[in-house]
This record gives C-alpha cells, sequence and structure tokens, in this order.
C-alpha cells in the first residue's frame, strides 16, 4: 500500500484514536481540527491555479452562488457540489472530498446516474460532456435547463 494513499493514512490514525488513552490526547497528539468547505476550496483553487470566476464559468453556476459558497454565506446542494468539482477540475478523489465537506453524500458507483458521473470524471471530461453523457444515457443533466 502506498504510504501517500489517503485510506492508508486514515487507517493508521483510526488505529491511533483507537489505542490513545482519551479523546483529547489523540486531538492534541494529531493536530486534528476540523476542516472547513470553504478552506478545501480555497486550497483547491490555489493548488489547481484557477480564479473564482472562471471556476463559475466552467461549473456551469452563477458567479454569484460561487462567491457566496466561497465565502461561507451558503452551502451548495449535491449537483451544484458536483459541477463545482468540474469547475475546479477535480479528479474522482477531490471530488469525494468536496462532497464529504459539503455535507452531501459521495458518488456512489452503484447508483445508475452516479456511475456516469464517476466515469465521465475519470475520463477526463469536463461538466458539458458529462452533461451530455447524461443526457444521451437518459439521466438528470446536472444544469437543468428547465
Amino acid at each position: 500500500m502506498n504510504a501517500n494513499d489517503p485510506s492508508h493514512l486514515t487507517e493508521e490514525l483510526l488505529k491511533r484514536l483507537l489505542a490513545s488513552d482519551g479523546v483529547e490526547s489523540y486531538l492534541d497528539e494529531e493536530r486534528i481540527a476540523d476542516r472547513e468547505l470553504v478552506d478545501y476550496l480555497r486550497t483547491l483553487l490555489h493548488e489547481h491555479g484557477l480564479k473564482r470566476a472562471g471556476v463559475a464559468r466552467t461549473a456551469g453556476l452563477n458567479a454569484t452562488v460561487v462567491y457566496d459558497i466561497f465565502a461561507g454565506k451558503s452551502r451548495p446542494g449535491r449537483d451544484h457540489a458536483i459541477m463545482l468539482a468540474f469547475g475546479l477540475e477535480c479528479d474522482l478523489h477531490e471530488t469525494q472530498r468536496l462532497l464529504r465537506f459539503a455535507g452531501v453524500s459521495e458518488l456512489w458507483c452503484r447508483q445508475r446516474r452516479d456511475a456516469i458521473i464517476i466515469w465521465c470524471i475519470n475520463q477526463g471530461f469536463d461538466r458539458v460532456a458529462t452533461d451530455d453523457e447524461l443526457y444521451r444515457l437518459h439521466e438528470p443533466t446536472l444544469l437543468s435547463v428547465d
């Protein structure tokens, strides 16, 4: 198992937590802190060298909605979080983490629509191409055109 694999790291942290004398000592030793959605979005923005306006455009979201999410004024629903992940050029791992931070369910390969989205992310599709694939396979698109 790769030492940089997040699941490996999480398993190690879980072992340390369960072996600790008290939760406070674990929290102090491991410097565990809650990470907010806003912090994660800013990290992705920086790591991917993007601007919020470009993220909004690529995601297909209203710029005001994106700015409010980045400011912590609102939380995205599941489809908006997925669209935001496309705008931030997230890989599957980053997308799943973004969904967790947003407080919505992760993509699940046993659900047809989610499986299509997972496949599209893995293929490097953008949001538009993903919506095309969803539409082609008779599933609701991320960007609803009412």
